[in-house]
């Protein structure tokens, strides 16, 4: 897929947009969230680096990935049976109550800055890969009514073995590919560059 083509897809939520989603209860989800606790942290900030942070994700990416472990369109044998038991309802409110809560996010590898963020803010032409900000936002904030999720301040192991299932195409939850093209354009070191600048995103 041409580069140019991603990049106004992304920016306008084109391919990506979902029908409004059932708006939860961030009360009610507190309570429901205590099993999730023990990977994304009480209060959704992990202490894991391997597990993602979910504090002030957006409800609607949360929503659809929850889904998608449901279904089985995204694997993981923690996930899978940790989300099959709950009604929709459930991941509903669970969701309300991670977005309510304040990322604490990270620092950037000094020696990564330069080339992540050169990748993040203008992609890099000789290989067509867009601006990452195209989708994410200049803050990484992302785009909640397109489900582009919020990326700002996320672990850059999490980051770096999300960009490499992509690549290998482990992870197809993306309709539109893209992130799997996009991935695939994208060198190891552009990986990491990448994943520890967003992981200093505020």
């Amino acid at each position: 897929m041409n580069a140019k083509l991603i990049a106004i897809l992304c920016a306008t939520g084109a391919l990506c947009a979902e029908s409004a989603l059932a708006q939860g209860n961030a009360t009610a989800g507190q309570a429901k969230a205590a099993t999730c606790a023990a990977c994304h942290g009480v209060d959704g900030n992990s202490s894991n680096p391997e597990w993602p942070s979910l504090a002030g994700q957006h409800a609607s990416y949360i929503t659809k990935q929850i889904r998608a472990f449901k279904t089985g369109a995204r694997q993981s044998p923690i996930m899978m049976p940790m989300v099959a038991p709950l009604s929709d309802a459930d991941v509903a409110d669970i969701a309300a109550y991670f977005e309510a809560q304040t990322a604490k996010g990270g620092e950037a590898d000094k020696s990564k800055v330069d080339l992540g963020q050169r990748i993040y803010r203008g992609g890099n032409a000789k290989s067509q890969v867009p601006a990452c900000l195209a989708c994410h936002g200049p803050t990484g904030r992302g785009n909640p009514a397109a489900v582009y999720p919020s990326i700002r301040g996320q672990h850059a192991t999490y980051l770096t073995a999300q960009l490499n299932a992509y690549k290998k195409g482990d992870r197809k939850t993306d309709a539109t590919k893209a992130m799997n093209d996009i991935a695939g354009r994208l060198s190891d070191d552009e990986i990491a560059s990448l994943a520890s600048y967003v992981q200093g995103l505020r």
